[in-house]
């Protein structure tokens, strides 16, 4: 079964499952983090019900969009939202294990084929955080292998040039930056807190391969007032209408 719903403030219809990941403040950072002037091929990977890539195609339409996405429910709901948003033309689904060289090539995907490539990868480490019962979701939620194998098959598909944009938890940063070392460039780190003066909860990275220019470190990005309403950045984000301020 599957609920529909709008995302982008309302611009992207959305059917998700009713159990499973759910797309949520994270994938809108990071379709934030998308470059607004892609005309190229811009690469979702581990899409989901294909909030990000679908979001992306919206804001950038000389885009063409792929959803790379291994769990056969997600691929069919990417599909029909695909459908219901009539992106057919620009948009497709590839259903694979992004972390196999071979069944990413019979699906299509050559390395160096792509423009840009975004990805929210499984956040979680197996053995060191609490596992989901949903098997779906802690598909989503759990990476099955280590995040730098992740980070270099994504990586791998992006040309020189290109630009990679990833969402994680602000707590594993180092680890992020050790996966990237050495294979992207103009690397620019933005802390997401949820108020002022508080401590970041996510990170977006944002860098471009083979670029030799060094890390450039923003203000943190603040999402909710006092009051718990949220900033107008931040409000503006959530409806597709700024970019996140690298």
């Amino acid at each position: 079964m599957a609920q529909g719903g709008g995302f982008l403030g309302g611009r992207l219809r959305l059917a998700q499952g009713e159990g499973g990941h759910r797309a949520g403040a994270d994938a809108a950072l990071l379709v934030a983090a998308a470059p607004r002037a892609c005309s190229g091929l811009l690469l979702d990977v581990g899409a989901g019900a294909g909030a990000v890539g679908l979001s992306a195609a919206l804001l950038s339409p000389s885009a063409r969009v792929g959803l790379i996405e291994i769990e056969p429910l997600a691929c069919r709901l990417a599909s029909r939202n695909i459908a219901d948003n009539a992106l057919e033309g620009r948009a497709r689904v590839v259903e694979v294990d992004l972390l196999d060289p071979k069944a990413r090539r019979a699906a299509g995907l050559s390395n160096d084929v792509a423009d840009a490539v975004l990805t929210n990868p499984p956040y979680l480490v197996r053995g060191r955080s609490r596992v989901s019962p949903d098997p779906r979701r802690a598909l989503a939620h759990v990476g099955a292998a280590p995040l730098a194998e992740w980070t270099r098959a994504c990586l791998a598909l992006l040309k020189s040039g290109g630009i990679f944009a990833m969402i994680h938890r602000a707590d594993a940063l180092a680890e992020c930056l050790r996966a990237l070392d050495g294979r992207l460039g103009a690397l620019r780190l933005l802390p997401v807190a949820p108020r002022a003066g508080e401590a970041a909860t996510r990170v977006l990275l944002r860098g471009v391969k083979g670029s030799k220019a060094p890390l450039t470190l923003c203000a943190p990005l603040v999402l909710h007032e006092e009051d718990g309403a949220f900033t107008p950045l931040a409000d503006a984000i959530f409806r597709g209408e700024a970019e996140a301020p690298f």
